[in-house]
């Protein structure tokens, strides 16, 4: 019993620690990108030295794996079940509610426009993120014709393209000026104009 007791302890400390340097990432990456920001930077704003945040990431790429992985983790959480009108209402909650972590939208735009470069280290990341994303939609769109809910002559792939350049761009949008963009309902009324059965 005292030898379980005695090893929580440690660990616990190190996962607090491991999440505060990732929340400081977060929003570190966010605001100067990831090129424009460093390790000695996290370090400070978590409180540790450097050497003691190299302990637990040796490298900014492997922080960097840590963010991606934490933003993923997330996400995952806010994916409505299902599919059809009643998963793509929940997707357009799920705008709505990114609002109240623009932390996360931030580091999305920041490093999603970083990772153009095929040097950048999050490049194979967004490149699959993107590459998925439009399969999910692609997938969603054709089931949606099938059961005639889908009314355009669009083909799915260069619709689910267009969606996801609109939600990325409507975001970039409000991140600039939270007063002049609404994104759900911007998105929300693009998409009705194909799927008429979305409120």
């Amino acid at each position: 019993m005292s030898t379980v007791t005695g090893t929580r302890g440690p660990y616990a400390k190190t996962a607090k620690l491991r999440a505060r340097a990732i929340e400081a990432a977060i929003d570190l990456f966010g605001t100067a990108g990831y090129n424009g920001a460093t390790l000695t930077e996290v370090a400070d704003r978590v409180g540790m030295s450097l050497t003691g945040l190299q302990h637990h990431f040796p490298d900014k790429d492997s922080l960097l794996a840590a963010v991606l992985e934490e933003r993923d983790r997330r996400a995952a959480g806010r994916v409505p079940a299902g599919s059809g009108i009643d998963a793509l209402e929940g997707l357009l909650g799920m705008l709505r509610e990114s609002e109240k972590n623009p932390g996360l939208m931030e580091l999305q735009c920041v490093l999603s426009a970083e990772a153009t470069s095929v040097d950048h280290p999050a490049h194979d990341y967004f490149q699959r993120r993107y590459s998925t994303l439009r399969h999910q939609a692609v997938a969603g769109f054709e089931e949606m014709a099938s059961r005639g809910d889908l009314v355009s002559d669009i083909d799915p792939h260069q619709l689910a393209a267009m969606v996801i350049a609109l939600v990325d761009g409507l975001q970039l949008q409000w991140l600039l000026d939270h007063d002049a963009v609404n994104v759900e309902a911007a998105v929300r009324t693009f998409i009705r104009t194909f799927i008429p059965a979305i409120r």
